[in-house]
């Protein structure tokens, strides 16, 4: 797609809605009970929808490198599922900040697995509502989130309410 200041500026907004997702991802899931896995409130399970998170960032990658592959992984363990989302969101965007061509645009992998894995951190959110053990308020405006910070080693929320 070749070079140019503009596509960095997108691809640098691409690697900071990352962040943003795992930085909200980390607030849906930390501290959660064991049980909250398999809770079947509505739809799919927590599992299921984490699963599916991590496979959205795997498509991500393929697409990205002009290969596109999607696979429907089968649910792991909560604990090893959590680490292989977070893992996936990893590994695309330490390629994104290779700077190496992309594939597809940005705008596409903004609009599809970028926004569907931020709709299911909302239904992560949700679910612990339901489930009994809700997460806290928060101004993620002020929260302190920085590109190429994607792993579970967020910080600490700046304004929960």
């Amino acid at each position: 797609m070749g070079y140019s200041p503009r596509m960095d500026e997108k691809r640098e907004l691409l690697r900071h809605a990352l962040a943003t997702l795992a930085y909200r991802a980390t607030r849906a899931l930390e501290g959660a009970p064991d049980h909250f896995a398999g809770f079947a409130g509505i739809g799919r399970m927590p599992v299921q929808i984490l699963s599916h998170m991590g496979d959205l960032f795997d498509w991500a990658l393929s697409a990205a490198l002009g290969r596109e592959r999607w696979h429907d992984s089968q649910p792991q363990v909560w604990a090893d599922e959590q680490h292989r989302f977070f893992e996936s969101l990893k590994t695309f965007d330490s390629f994104l900040a290779t700077g190496g061509p992309l594939q597809t645009s940005v705008e596409r992998l903004l609009q599809g697995p970028v926004a569907d894995a931020l709709t299911h951190v909302g239904q992560l959110s949700m679910l612990r509502r339901l489930s009994g053990s809700p997460t806290h308020g928060e101004n993620f405006y002020v929260a302190s989130i920085a590109a190429g910070q994607v792993g579970t080693d967020q910080p600490a929320p700046v304004r929960t309410f």
